[in-house]
């Protein structure tokens, strides 16, 4: 069984209507250490010492920091996230690092990120981590929202794109009259891809966001031609 490790919670960020950012820090000064990519089960605990049920996340921040953040979408289906009352200061027991959705900067040189919400939390952590190791990995990434109020990180993104080889497509699926969304609209199939990323069969495929998504992209990329075992994908939701 992974070691579960005591973290507390050192920030909550409001980050867009619908997106909460919460960071924590290892209570025995142990940083989390990661690939950017994976993912870690959160289990709060009440005041009686219970356990909530685990809850998975991907790791938005670069590895080997002090702490970490985490992108909670603040209701779903229903059901508020208890990060949303959680306060700072309050612990949480943590497994992880998961998953073998992992980026690895000598072997991928040239990448296409397709997101959808939250799921854009992994390529945050790629990106995050080619600017710090100076990869020069060729990024371009696709992001799907619902609205244009719910880009995460969205001032980070674009100073990204000045600091990185990083291009990025918003596209908005719910645009609204009145919103001021002047950009790409409708959901990620393999036009839009291919009009954005003309050169995909070169680069290597990551995918992540909620199973109708993932699948949905996935099979746009089969379309076009990219292998299946050439396409990586981490599903949330």
């Amino acid at each position: 069984m992974p070691e579960k490790r005591p973290f507390a919670i050192t920030e909550k960020i409001d980050e867009t209507p619908e997106v909460l950012i919460v960071r924590f820090k290892a209570q025995d000064g142990r940083p989390l250490s990661f690939d950017p990519g994976m993912f870690v089960m959160t289990f709060g605990v009440d005041a009686t010492g219970k356990e909530y049920t685990g809850r998975a996340f991907s790791i938005a921040s670069e590895p080997e920091i002090d702490t970490f953040e985490l992108f909670v979408v603040k209701s779903h289906d229903g059901h508020t996230s208890y990060f949303v009352n959680a306060k700072v200061g309050e612990l949480f027991n943590i497994t992880g690092p998961h998953g073998q959705f992992k980026f690895d900067a000598n072997a991928d040189k040239k990448i296409l990120c397709l997101a959808g919400g939250t799921g854009m939390a992994p390529f945050m952590s790629m990106f995050r981590h080619i600017k710090r190791i100076s990869s020069g990995t060729d990024s371009k990434m696709i992001y799907s929202i619902k609205y244009p109020t719910e880009i995460i990180r969205k001032q980070e993104l674009g100073e990204l794109e000045g600091q990185i080889a990083l291009k990025t497509l918003v596209t908005v699926t719910r645009p609204a009259p009145g919103d001021g969304w002047a950009g790409q609209t409708g959901h990620i199939d393999a036009n839009m891809i291919k009009a954005f990323a003309p050169d995909y069969m070169e680069r290597s495929p990551y995918i992540c966001g909620p199973l109708a998504f993932v699948k949905a992209v996935k099979d746009a990329l089969i379309s076009l031609g990219v292998p299946q075992n050439k396409i990586k994908a981490d599903v949330w939701g």
